[in-house]
């Protein structure tokens, strides 16, 4: 860490209240059109789903109304992980590092949050093992769950560079995509399709990035080459330890990581760099 104070105005506490209270004013501002936005987004009429997905569980088969787990409401992030990769996406791995705080009070607003990925199952509970995640991640392997939900691609698609993703044509270099799809299921066990959201539409899930934009440096990205979150690692794989210091057993709970030579073994798996889609 460099000794050297950045170039930065330094001004008396009452310049620094005077510019603050003007900041705030616009912070104001953007929570009203944020609430509003959100009301406008609960107004989207509503799609029926036809299909009758079933999802490979730790449980058994379940199809998508059962996944609901007794709740109205479903959140689905697509999680990209293809069948023949050993680790799933940097980028996705680190939006779904902030689900596990929320499960409990989600789950309270009638809400579940589940992942769904195109691996097979085996080899998601083997990365879940390793990431320390507690929340529910199930395998649509075989199904066409992720395409028809616009976050997987065909092999004519990828060779033409061509396919629909973010609800536009466009290029994109990997067969896997991210995005999050939100359901409602009625008292009769309709299910419908309320929202979806891909690209940086996620970026909202990432409290880390909203935690930094507070800090005096911001996300500080502007030097990562090729691409602004070149320094998202794996969490188990960063350089910088949080709990250094932290005995072992301790730094396990409060991470949620497998201790020691666990957590070796584990992260020898390969990764996938989807980190651009978040860019």
């Amino acid at each position: 860490m460099s000794g050297v104070t950045p170039k930065h105005k330094v001004v008396s506490q009452r310049e620094w209240l005077i510019a603050r209270k003007k900041l705030l004013e616009k912070e104001k501002r953007f929570t009203r059109r944020r609430d509003a936005l959100a009301a406008e987004r609960r107004a989207l009429p509503w799609v029926r789903v036809e299909k009758n997905y079933v999802f490979d569980t730790p449980g058994g088969t379940k199809n998508l109304g059962e996944i609901f787990d007794g709740r109205s409401q479903l959140l689905v992030y697509h999680l990209m992980f293809a069948p023949d990769w050993d680790a799933a996406c940097l980028g996705c791995s680190y939006v779904s590092d902030h689900f596990d705080g929320g499960l409990a009070h989600l789950a309270n607003r009638d809400v579940t949050l589940v992942a769904v990925s195109r691996a097979p199952l085996a080899k998601l509970m083997l990365f879940k093992q390793r990431m320390g995640w507690r929340f529910k991640w199930y395998s649509s392997f075989g199904t066409g769950f992720n395409r028809d939900f616009g976050v997987a691609f065909s092999q004519e698609e990828m060779t033409a560079g061509r396919m629909y993703y973010n609800y536009k044509m466009q290029g994109f270099p990997m067969e896997e995509g991210q995005g999050l799809s939100a359901f409602y299921q009625d008292t009769c066990g309709t299910v419908y399709q309320t929202y979806a959201t891909y690209g940086r539409g996620v970026e909202a899930f990432i409290n880390a990035y909203n935690l930094l934009d507070l800090a005096p440096k911001g996300r500080d990205e502007q030097g990562q080459k090729p691409i602004p979150m070149a320094w998202v690692r794996h969490h188990d794989q960063y350089e910088s330890d949080y709990f250094a210091g932290i005995p072992a057993s301790a730094a396990a709970v409060s991470s949620g990581s497998p201790p020691g030579a666990a957590a070796a073994a584990l992260a020898k798996s390969s990764a996938h760099d989807c980190r651009t889609r978040h860019s």
